[in-house]
């Protein structure tokens, strides 16, 4: 089975200004309130460690394979719980530049696997609310400059 979770959010800054708040991964502990830690050298191809706590829930660590990395464009990875097939995730950043001065970043991850069903709720709830509330405190961070 396989379910998406999509959302976005408008920023009133350049996607390199977006870019660089989403990619230094050494400040996150001090504003983003879903992805804790972000280690590793981030490049394609490469594992990285993703330390991760969705609201009401404890931080659980994946250690995802980067799929993309393409600066003020798009960062991809994608992360298994123990074994692939029992619950993989492909999450994305993506920023859309408006050529205005604003960009849309759009926060995503496609689930699949078979305990996707079970984790079906708290997918479109904690999960859902977690990336919400990591959009907004990325568009603050970045309309604060």
């Amino acid at each position: 089975m396989a379910k998406e979770i999509i959302t976005e959010i408008t920023i009133n800054a350049t996607p390199s200004e977006v870019w660089k708040a989403l990619t230094d991964f050494k400040e996150y502990p001090q504003w983003n309130p879903f992805i804790k830690e972000i280690s590793g050298n981030v490049t394609k191809g490469n594992t990285i460690k993703v330390l991760i706590q969705p609201l009401d829930s404890k931080p659980m660590l994946f250690k995802p394979i980067v799929l993309e990395y393409l600066k003020e464009k798009e960062f991809r990875w994608k992360g298994k719980l123990y074994i692939s097939g029992l619950f993989d995730g492909e999450h994305k950043f993506e920023l859309i530049d408006h050529s205005n001065g604003t960009t849309t970043l759009i926060h995503s991850e496609k689930f699949n696997g078979i305990l996707v069903p079970l984790l079906s709720k708290q997918l479109d709830t904690s999960t859902k609310k977690s990336f919400e509330a990591m959009n907004r405190k990325l568009k603050e961070r970045c309309e604060k400059q």
